[in-house]
């Protein structure tokens, strides 16, 4: 039997939410020229629960579902937070301690150089997570006078590498931004590095000594029951599930494998997500909801309207944007391939979703206000 061109699956939702949902991706797909769209959305506390899709999942043809996992991309900073903040709440990781205290200096010695001396046994945890370490970015800050390895992956040149690759590309090829900023001052910079999440993933291999994915396993997937969420490359879901939808640029398929196998991010689904992000704001993956909080520490300028705190985005949705309405607040984080998964804590609203196109970054938040709207409406 043919499945239709899309479809949903909801609970304690009424009928006209559901379809004002379900208009909302299907317009989105047809108007922004994007392949296919997913969409989930639920209550912190279980009174509303929605998932859509819509469009093609791959280039075949075959429909987008809700089930359809998708490639979240840097939503996977959340989880790696999270298992540094489980290892700090055991004792295992002091967020202000030096990154090299968990690596060994010779394993990064010279990632952060500038201007005769070395900035790298300087760096803590704490810096990392909150992107005001300075470091560069090995994935899209580009060498002088050629193109970032972003861009390569982009036009479709697929390639491989290792954390001792991210280490050369970083220490030989690209120039810091600024020094490691001090939390004591009162403005910190704050400059966004794949680098810094690729040592924090590092650093958890280190404290835990087990593989990356083997750690979330342990400590997110089992326990949270993420059953359809797995590290490419590295490990297969919990239980079987269908192959990722693809990822686009510019309405052409991108077909990466080395790559995708290399990014340390993780393939779910929409239900998978709002599991874990109902725990995560719950505090239920902490011994203590403090340590939850330490995620929205502090504040600092990341882009216009653009806000980030310990591996958090916080995003405000103002009445510029939403003229008639209270202010509102979104804090999770986005994904390079137009991923999304936020909490808005003042409606205790949780969204998710993906475009699965590369240059779709900016579209999730708006189209995020477009959902609160219609849920609320």
């Amino acid at each position: 039997m043919t499945k239709p061109e899309h479809q949903a699956a909801w609970r304690d939702v009424d009928e006209t939410t559901a379809t004002r949902l379900q208009q909302l991706i299907d317009r989105q797909v047809a108007r922004k020229r994007i392949p296919h769209a997913m969409l989930g959305v639920a209550r912190g506390d279980g009174s509303l629960r929605w998932i859509g899709a819509a469009g093609t999942a791959y280039p075949d043809g075959t429909p987008m579902q809700p089930d359809t996992p998708y490639f979240i991309a840097s939503v996977t900073k959340l989880y790696i937070a999270t298992l540094i903040l489980q290892l700090y709440e055991r004792g295992d990781v002091d967020l202000d301690e030096r990154a090299v205290t968990y690596l060994g200096r010779e394993r990064i010695d010279g990632i952060h150089r500038a201007k005769g001396f070395d900035y790298t046994p300087l760096i803590t945890v704490r810096q990392l997570l909150s992107h005001t370490s300075g470091l560069p970015d090995y994935l899209e800050d580009a060498p002088k006078g050629q193109p970032s390895m972003y861009e390569d992956l982009a036009r479709g040149i697929d390639q491989s590498w290792d954390f001792n690759d991210t280490v050369r590309i970083t220490r030989e090829l690209l120039r810091p931004h600024f020094p490691p900023q001090s939390p004591k001052a009162k403005r910190q910079k704050a400059r966004y590095s794949d680098t810094g999440f690729q040592l924090l993933i590092a650093i958890i291999e280190a404290v835990t000594g087990q593989p990356f994915h083997q750690a979330l396993e342990e400590r997110l997937f089992r326990p949270l029951e993420l059953r359809h969420t797995w590290l490419p490359g590295h490990s297969e879901p919990l239980e079987p599930t269908d192959a990722p939808a693809m990822l686009w640029a510019d309405g052409k398929p991108l077909d990466i494998p080395q790559a995708m196998a290399c990014f340390n991010d993780l393939v779910s689904t929409a239900d998978d997500t709002l599991r874990f992000m109902r725990a995560l704001t719950r505090a239920e993956v902490f011994e203590r909801r403090e340590t939850y909080e330490l995620m929205h520490h502090r504040w600092n300028r990341l882009s216009l309207g653009l806000e980030y705190g310990n591996a958090t985005m916080r995003f405000k949705i103002a009445r510029i944007f939403a003229p008639g309405w209270r202010p509102l607040t979104l804090t999770g984080h986005s994904g390079s391939t137009g991923s999304w998964l936020f909490h808005c804590p003042e409606l205790d609203l949780l969204l998710t979703g993906t475009f699965d196109e590369i240059n779709a970054r900016s579209m999730p938040f708006r189209f995020m206000l477009r959902v609160i709207r219609a849920i609320e409406k």
